[in-house]
């Protein structure tokens, strides 16, 4: 199971890949996940002083006596304080020696999965919590997973997540008991064999008490592996973006200020994968005009050429019509064009799909108006298993069809997540209703 450490990735080269890493934590409700990030802030030392007092005066703490009442750290609005659980997606940064880290704190009640799949967009690992307390534990030797923890691993799945860390959280209450650990993790492991999961690691802890978080502890002596923050600081993050074809969406076109003789025109955007360098020849999608970098500008001068993650203005020699929205790629390797989408979709609304409404869907910089068209497949989270449906409803995950106005330059979810990746809007309340991976046959 320790398949973390083993991954085709973690062969390479990782010293100049640790400079940080994106991760959330994932699960049911109360299964302590705002807790363990209040406890890796707390050892890893990354809670200052003014903050620590504020969480010793709280109102809605939950702890007893002088204890600390880690959760704050995260659950920030009322709300969450009130109620003791988490609404919206918190964002936390620390550091150690080793590495930097994003944390992202997303709910675990299924009415706020849409914020859950929000914070799971750009993360390289997820830690699905699961509460020892909550498991059924069948007389067959059988354990019942719960179905949020279902949930959020399909999710992880659906989004390519690269690393999957089960925390069995809360240890403490059934006496650090090895054999209960192991029946969870082999039901996990079963589950996650059945979902396609690979890069799956687990590790018992107990946020509350501080065991197996930084510091191991004496009462976790059958558990031989890394506590889990070692465990973080050695994960490899590759981006594989680094060697797709050039991927850059026009974000913005830009001119001189109008009182120089010369002729301004750049392209302004962030480039989504490969590179690019001057005297390459791109192609405008979906015009498919070609053009030849003339020049790659950012704020402290021309580069000769740029990377994945930069935002950038590009040069053409030639004079094309482009504007936001358009994809400048690769002449060799373009994007894909489709005006029929196929796609993996997580339904985020509370209003349930209606096929006579029309969308906007919002592809990269592009935004056009959008139809759903068809529902192939509907997926049952606890079998994994898809049946017909005739409808969408808040949290339903489903394979689609959906015909747009004006054409996509997409890819494939799997090979690069920025331009595989899209969202739909409500023309009417312009609400996010739903968050779509699309698969291109």
């Amino acid at each position: 199971m320790n398949a973390a450490l083993n991954s085709p990735h973690a062969l390479q080269d990782i010293t100049k890949e640790r400079g940080l890493l994106r991760f959330i934590t994932a699960g049911s409700v109360d299964d302590g996940k705002s807790t363990l990030i209040g406890r890796l802030l707390f050892d890893s030392k990354g809670i200052f002083a003014d903050q620590l007092d504020a969480m010793s005066r709280a109102k809605h703490k939950r702890t007893v006596g002088d204890t600390i009442d880690l959760s704050l750290l995260t659950d920030g609005l009322e709300a969450e304080r009130e109620q003791g659980i988490t609404i919206d997606v918190a964002y936390r940064y620390f550091a150690t020696p080793k590495r930097k880290f994003i944390i992202a704190d997303t709910p675990g009640h299924e009415q706020y999965t849409r914020n859950m799949v929000t914070g799971a967009s750009t993360a390289d690992a997820v830690i699905i919590l699961i509460d020892v307390s909550k498991v059924k534990f069948n007389d067959d030797g059988s354990v019942d997973l719960l179905i949020q923890t279902k949930r959020h691993s399909t999710i992880a799945h659906l989004l390519q997540i690269e690393h999957v860390i089960v925390a069995v959280n809360k240890m403490d209450l059934i006496g650090y008991d090895q054999s209960k650990y192991d029946r969870i993790v082999a039901a996990y492991q079963q589950f996650a064999q059945q979902l396609g999961l690979r890069d799956v690691t687990p590790i018992p802890l107990s946020a509350l008490a501080g065991d197996n978080v930084v510091e191991k502890g004496d009462k976790l002596n059958w558990y031989n592996g890394p506590t889990l923050i070692n465990l973080l600081e050695s994960l490899s993050v590759y981006d594989a973006s680094h060697d797709e074809p050039l991927r850059f969406p026009v974000q913005l076109v830009a001119r001189h200020n109008g009182h120089e003789a010369n002729d301004f025109r750049g392209y302004m955007g962030r480039i989504e994968a490969g590179k690019v360098s001057v005297g390459d020849k791109l192609v405008v999608q979906p015009s498919g005009q070609i053009g030849t970098v003339k020049d790659i500008v950012v704020l402290e001068g021309s580069l000769p050429s740029a990377v994945v993650g930069q935002s950038v203005t590009i040069l053409l020699n030639e004079h094309l019509d482009i504007s936001r929205g358009d994809m400048l790629a690769q002449v060799d390797r373009p994007a894909t064009q489709i005006s029929n989408v196929e796609a993996d979709v997580c339904w985020l609304s509370e209003e349930p799909l209606d096929f006579k409404r029309k969308y906007l869907l919002k592809h990269t910089t592009k935004q056009v108006a959008a139809k759903v068209t068809a529902i192939d497949t509907l997926l049952d989270i606890n079998t994994q298993e898809t049946r017909a449906a005739t409808s969408l409803q808040l949290n339903d995950i489903a394979r689609v069809k959906i015909t747009v106005q004006q054409p996509l330059a997409a890819d494939n979810y799997n090979d690069v997540r920025s331009t595989g990746a899209f969202i739909l809007i409500d023309q009417v309340s312009h609400q996010t209703v739903a968050a779509g991976m699309i698969r291109l046959s």
